[in-house]
């Protein structure tokens, strides 16, 4: 008897065991941040798992991705169904490879740009504190975005890989995924405002367990925008506004309805084509440009020119806008790193309270006496 019964307690001790080892991923009770700007990704938590949903991965994405988040503790107890999920991603994240740029700032506000183990085109990086882990070695070069040297990315064996996606064709994103990697999208360049670009820190925020750093920071920044954007309606003036440059047969320059166009009338300034609409750039005709556009007290963004002896060696023709007369033509080309990435296509995405703060300076000088620009400057 005393057998039988010692056989007994043993095998209800085991059941127990066993139930605590193995749990079954319920996602009933689903919680989702509430996101203020942001369209392209969702938040949601299930109990104590989370999931990352990225909604818009690229302009034309029909496809929505859905990753799910584990501990290591959770991954070795729970069941799930892994076709469910476009991947699995353990944290802590100890090492992470990104892909573009404007991934930079998001890990360097959250204290975590040591976990970037590599990056394909090192040299556009501007920060001068990632510019010193590449410097030491500890931030592999990688190749380029759409050819990522797979061989030194196995070497690193990353915990994911923060991507992102133009039309969903990328052989070397599936080539990784497959060797157990999983890659995750991010599509903070497709939002449609500078604010809900920047509220991308709050995906990077979940993936590092620093939601409410994340939060904190993206709150500052939306009311430091928000405080610049009503003081620029103080302006009694609206001045004139030119954009962009000829490249090839077209001027290219911002459509009416584009973040940038959303800066200019945020800034409180009369941009010349803020009536257009649609997805990208305009391409207009040299032509058309100098009729709408000869008179206008400012030009900004000429391409990548950044003097103007080179715009005029260019194309002569642009010596005839009363911009470049006067000399009233600003640029952030001239603002770059030591290996010359262009700091504005970095840290421009995360801190749109600083471009708008720029522009005000530039088109209201009166407005931000003692504010210094940190992306614009003249042009030489």
């Amino acid at each position: 008897m005393k057998i039988i019964r010692f056989l007994f307690l043993f095998l209800i001790v085991s059941a127990c065991k066993n139930k605590t080892k193995t749990e079954v991923l319920e996602t009933s009770e689903i919680n989702q941040l509430v996101l203020k700007h942001a369209k392209g990704f969702k938040i949601n938590r299930s109990n104590d798992f989370k999931t990352i949903e990225i909604t818009k991965a690229w302009p034309e994405a029909e496809k929505k991705y859905i990753y799910l988040l584990l501990t290591k503790e959770q991954a070795a107890k729970t069941i799930y169904n892994k076709k469910d999920y476009d991947g699995v991603i353990i944290t802590p994240i100890n090492k992470t490879v990104v892909t573009s740029t404007t991934h930079i700032p998001a890990l360097e506000l959250l204290g975590v740009e040591k976990t970037l183990v590599g990056f394909p085109g090192t040299d556009y990086i501007s920060s001068e504190h990632t510019r010193k882990l590449i410097n030491e070695g500890k931030i592999r070069e990688l190749g380029k975005n759409e050819g990522i040297n797979t061989e030194v990315l196995l070497e690193l064996n990353p915990d994911v890989i923060i991507g992102f996606g133009v039309d969903g064709v990328n052989k070397t994103f599936e080539t990784i995924k497959k060797a157990g990697i999983p890659v995750i999208y991010n599509g903070d360049w497709v939002e449609s405002s500078a604010l809900a670009k920047a509220e991308w820190i709050k995906f990077f925020g979940v993936l590092f367990n620093k939601e409410k750093e994340a939060d904190s920071i993206f709150n500052a920044i939306e009311r430091d925008y928000l405080a610049a954007k009503d003081i620029a309606k103080q302006a009694k003036h609206q001045p004139t506004v030119l954009s962009g440059a000829m490249d090839g047969d077209a001027w290219y320059l911002p459509n009416g309805s584009s973040p940038e166009a959303q800066f200019l009338k945020d800034a409180n300034v009369n941009y010349l084509w803020s009536e257009t609409t649609g997805n990208g750039s305009l391409a207009l005709s040299f032509e058309s440009v100098l009729f709408k556009a000869k008179d206008a007290d400012l030009w900004l963004n000429p391409s990548y020119y950044s003097s103007f002896e080179q715009l005029e060696k260019a194309n002569s023709l642009f010596t005839n806008f009363e911009a470049f007369k006067k000399k009233n033509i600003y640029t952030f080309a001239n603002k770059t790193g030591e290996t010359g990435g262009v700091l504005y296509y970095e840290l421009g995405t995360a801190r749109p309270d600083l471009v708008l703060k720029d522009l005000i300076k530039i088109t209201h000088p009166e407005l931000l006496i003692d504010y210094e620009p940190y992306f614009f400057t003249k042009l030489k």
